[in-house]
């Protein structure tokens, strides 16, 4: 199907709703843009932008008729194919229940390249080895992915040196260009199911003006990204770094607080917890997000293997881009930021990569 131009998203909303889909786009709530469920345009953050340096976070709330205006947002797709809680089964008596037998369908809307990419590398991560995770699986399989092509990079984003933005290019449903001076979106579908979708929506073919504007909102936000990160020979030069001084350093600084790895769209790392209630003779286990920055997550007989916030810090970032090479055949980093932003202390990953030796 060709390139489009549809002027409102209220169309595609209906649709997506009549075809049992719970559309789940970026909404503006206690100051900061957060991922909703929604049921029609007018709850999409119009005017909104945002302000984001180290450990920095301000949404500006303005009068124009953007609605995508904004970078990324501590929220990303994870959350809906790796949830931060879920219940693996629950056993009462002999009967084992496994509640996630069906799952919801969930279109996302407003997904950025750097989220296609992070949804792409956790697809090699649950579907990508000898075990794939039959969860995961049900809710990617449910999902659909409506692409909004990123025009206003934040201040910490280095998506362009990731190779992966400002620009969606694969692994979206639809993917749309916002654009100003009629306000209007660029659409394209990128899979047989978006094309059914937009073929059933008021729009009018892509003029080559139409066009022209979508070119230049990638080429204009992939020269303002705020980072950037030489990533040449990284692999080799972050493994080669095992005992810099840089990581005392900056473990003086870090909080292990886990932010980073919370807010991160490719970290994957869980716990199991089980509990059991006597009085109903019932008993579940369940799954939440764990992550590599806590004390415990490596204990082993009793103490930790990390026990120092240098050794932690040490492996989230020698993972990240060096070691999930070996695993996963990619780098576990996409550039969205949001690690730098939403860290308390300001610690910014382009840096301390351009200060190992």
């Amino acid at each position: 199907m060709e390139t489009v131009v549809i002027r409102s998203l209220e169309p595609l909303i209906a649709e997506l709703r009549a075809r049992g889909f719970a559309v789940v786009a970026p909404t503006a709530r206690d100051k900061v843009i957060r991922m909703g469920e929604i049921a029609s345009e007018s709850e999409l953050p119009r005017g909104c932008g945002d302000e984001q340096e180290p450990g920095r976070y301000r949404l500006r709330e303005g009068d124009d008729e953007m609605l995508f205006g904004f970078a990324a947002s501590p929220d990303s797709a994870k959350r809906y194919t790796q949830p931060p809680s879920r219940t693996l089964f629950r056993m009462r008596g002999e009967s084992i229940e496994e509640p996630e037998a069906e799952v919801p369908r969930v279109a996302l809307l407003g997904v950025r390249a750097c989220d296609l990419a992070a949804l792409a590398v956790q697809d090699r991560v649950f579907l990508g080895g000898r075990h794939p995770d039959p969860g995961y699986r049900r809710r990617r399989e449910a999902l659909f992915v409506v692409a909004v092509n990123c025009a206003v990079p934040g201040g910490t984003c280095f998506c362009v040196s990731m190779g992966t933005g400002p620009k969606a290019t694969a692994g979206y449903d639809l993917a749309l260009t916002e654009l100003a001076g009629p306000h209007r979106f660029v659409a394209e579908p990128g899979s047989a199911y978006g094309a059914e979708i937009l073929g059933a929506l008021p729009r009018v073919p892509a003029a080559d003006a139409d066009l022209d504007a979508a070119e230049e909102v990638s080429r204009t936000a992939a020269e303002r990204m705020g980072r950037r990160v030489d990533t040449e020979g990284i692999k080799e030069r972050v493994a080669g770094a095992h005992d810099s001084p840089r990581w005392q350093q900056v473990a003086s600084r870090c909080l292990t607080c886990a932010n980073c790895t919370m807010v991160c769209p490719t970290c994957f790392c869980t716990t199991v917890e089980d509990s059991t209630d006597l009085s109903e003779g019932a008993a579940e286990r369940i799954e939440r997000w764990d992550s590599c920055f806590t004390l415990g997550f490596t204990e082993v007989g009793g103490a930790p293997v990390r026990g120092s916030g240098a050794a932690r810090y040490r492996q989230w970032l020698t993972h990240k881009f060096s070691t999930w090479f070996d695993q996963f055949g990619t780098s576990g980093c996409v550039g969205c930021g949001r690690c730098i932003t939403w860290c308390p202390v300001g610690i910014d990953v382009t840096e301390e990569l351009a200060n190992l030796p």
